[in-house]
């Protein structure tokens, strides 16, 4: 008769075995994934560019400068910064850049209130488009080029490739590399197999209509995972441009980033609670991209599933090596998953000496697990000023 303990196990391993598994078949979709191209169109759409800025004083002036370089026509795009408790002379030299800025002074603030205020000050703006960019963010001067030309294409939500801009710690490499296995399994995996790509909450665009009607629902910190499922709902696809990169700031520390994983952790089980009640009525009406985002919400994020599969493999080594097999199996398919994603110029003699952090970076990750309470609903800021 087999016992309690080792049903529990079986129950575990195969838990943990479908989320490898669905990493896995995503991880293989990405090497077929081949980018549609985009004819040059004639039309020249107007875009309204959005930066929320709080507490930006550090890098908001280089990023919105450097977007103003942009090869479109000036008449065509309107850059807008969204100042949210920024120092005076920070927002006097933007005053003096050809940009619409717009101050604010929530007492309690976040990315969706900056973005729905822009809405509401161009309430008669006559775009087309709207884009998100983080005030970090650095990208091409094809940049509008390149969504204009999808946009003239049909499509009403476009995720470009955000990649880092920074390295130069380890902690910053794995969150690099992070982004990275992101971006082969969530984008160019999904948009391989027929599916969307998920959004990252920056170097994005959307439709002006649905974006300036969605905005105003938005509730929580995980404002991106929120404009995904409404998308969804509604069946609108969300186009991957892979060649079209946008530079991101990386997080520096292990503090930095246990509090901004925690945020993320926090939205994804916010995001799939609010999510669940619709799935059945998605599933029978046939809408599997909504539904293929509700499972990806269930997967336990990355570093915890490294961890726990890591543990339970370590210590069924040592207590029951009968039955630990499997789990090296499994510890085996995990690990070629994530290094069949990472690109090629991200492995290095650093990457490897990076990889000694993991362990610490897990455990603070799967401490998260118990710090959830309330995360969705609270702003928390990740200082930038690389």
């Amino acid at each position: 008769m087999i016992s309690t303990v080792r049903i529990i196990e079986l129950v575990v391993f195969y838990i943990l075995s479908l989320s490898v598994g669905y990493l896995f078949l995503f991880a293989i979709a990405s090497k077929f994934y081949r980018r549609r191209k985009y004819a040059q169109a004639e039309k020249m759409n107007r875009f309204a560019v959005l930066f929320p800025a709080y507490k930006e004083d550090k890098v908001i002036i280089q990023s919105v400068t450097s977007f103003l370089e942009q090869d479109y026509p000036k008449d065509k795009y309107e850059v807008i910064v969204i100042s949210d408790h920024m120092e005076d002379a920070t927002n006097e030299a933007l005053s003096q850049l050809p940009i619409r800025l717009i101050k604010a002074t929530y007492t309690d603030s976040s990315k969706a209130k900056a973005m729905s205020l822009a809405m509401d000050v161009t309430e008669h703006g006559h775009y087309d488009m709207v884009v998100v960019m983080d005030a970090d963010n650095l990208t091409t001067p094809q940049f509008l080029q390149e969504m204009n030309k999808a946009r003239n294409a049909g499509l009403k939500a476009i995720q470009a490739h955000r990649t880092a801009k920074n390295t130069n710690t380890d902690v910053a490499l794995l969150d690099a590399v992070s982004e990275e296995i992101n971006n082969s399994l969530f984008r160019k995996g999904h948009v391989a197999m027929g599916f969307s790509s998920a959004l990252i909450g920056s170097g994005m665009a959307l439709d002006n209509d649905w974006f300036r009607y969605n905005v105003k629902r938005l509730q929580t910190a995980g404002e991106d995972k929120e404009l995904e499922m409404l998308l969804l709902k509604d069946r609108i696809y969300i186009e991957y441009l892979e060649d079209l990169y946008v530079l991101d700031e990386k997080v520096q520390k292990k503090e930095g980033i246990q509090n901004q994983r925690r945020r993320w952790f926090a939205s994804q089980v916010g995001s799939l609670l609010n999510a669940l009640p619709h799935f059945p009525k998605a599933f029978f009406t046939g809408n599997f991209d909504y539904c293929n985002k509700v499972i990806q919400w269930m997967m336990l994020p990355r570093i915890i599933l490294i961890f726990l599969i890591g543990v339970i493999t370590l210590s069924a080594t040592v207590i029951s090596p009968a039955s630990c097999l499997k789990w090296w199996y499994l510890s085996l398919w995990l690990l070629f998953t994530l290094c069949l994603v990472i690109p090629g110029r991200l492995y290095n003699r650093k990457l490897f000496k990076a990889v000694l952090q993991i362990p610490v970076l897990a455990w603070m990750m799967f401490l998260n697990l118990f710090k959830l309470k309330g995360v969705n609903k609270k702003f928390i800021h990740t200082e930038h000023g690389h």
